[in-house]
């Protein structure tokens, strides 16, 4: 159990904004022991949530009326799931922690351009300790892709350029999909409209359509580059083959 400005220190919130939740029928009112407001983690979760949903474009009035919407047709473990669901990651990847020094062994470029992990660090693909020495790398993977093309002769500054541009194409790509499961299968729920499905059925849904939003763009990236390799080869076949009917200095 949670006094006030102990909730909301473990939400990130503060006392002020609780009591305003309470105020708009967000937040269930606290447990009274004697004049003391006692909360519980069922308020913590709900706090996190409307938290999740208003990053994500939600009005107040709509985490509302979709917090009522489940507790009519859920429980409280439905809406567990649906916090869940939000904020679980998609992959099983582990961050990794790194020195300064590993980071520069492994792209040489970066000792002698500090700008460079500035840059990475602005990119998301490291975090740095406040001291700068210590750094925790999100996607140990995307760090080993990065070095491998590096190793290649790559300069580190057109890879950074490289995740850049995918980074946004992800995005755009993301957004696509959210949108379709925001139009048919959420907004439906938290207008209220008739055609909205139960909820049960709307978070086992989204429990399906998590891993899938991954794998359906994989068959689509390896069929664009195996079609950007081919295309590649045949450009390069004319450049061959120009210069064998016409040789340097014949």
């Amino acid at each position: 159990m949670y006094r006030i400005d102990e909730l909301a220190a473990r939400a990130g919130t503060t006392s002020r904004t609780i009591r305003a939740y309470q105020a708009r029928g967000l937040l269930p009112p606290p447990q009274l022991k004697g004049r003391t407001g006692y909360y519980g983690d069922e308020h913590l979760h709900r706090l996190r949530l409307i938290d999740d949903l208003q990053a994500r474009g939600f009005s107040l009035a709509a985490i509302r009326h979709t917090l009522d919407t489940w507790a009519t047709g859920g429980d409280l473990g439905d809406l567990l799931g649906f916090e869940h669901l939000l904020t679980a990651p998609l992959t099983d990847e582990q961050p990794q922690r790194l020195h300064l020094d590993e980071l520069r062994q492994r792209f040489p470029e970066a000792a002698e351009d500090p700008a460079l992990l500035v840059r990475a660090a602005d990119l998301g693909l490291v975090e740095f300790d406040a001291d700068g020495e210590m750094a925790t790398v999100p996607s140990p993977l995307l760090l080993e892709a990065g070095s491998e093309l590096t190793r290649s002769g790559i300069p580190l500054a057109v890879v950074l350029d490289l995740v850049e541009q995918l980074r946004g194409d992800a995005a755009t790509i993301a957004r696509r999909f959210l949108d379709l499961v925001d139009q048919q299968l959420l907004l439906p729920l938290v207008e209220g409209r008739s055609d909205a499905r139960d909820p049960h059925d709307v978070l086992a849904s989204l429990q399906r359509l998590r891993p899938i939003a991954i794998e359906v763009v994989r068959p689509f990236v390896a069929r664009a580059l195996q079609d950007a390799i081919g295309q590649s080869l045949r450009a390069h076949a004319q450049i061959l083959d120009a210069r064998a009917e016409d040789p340097p200095g014949a």
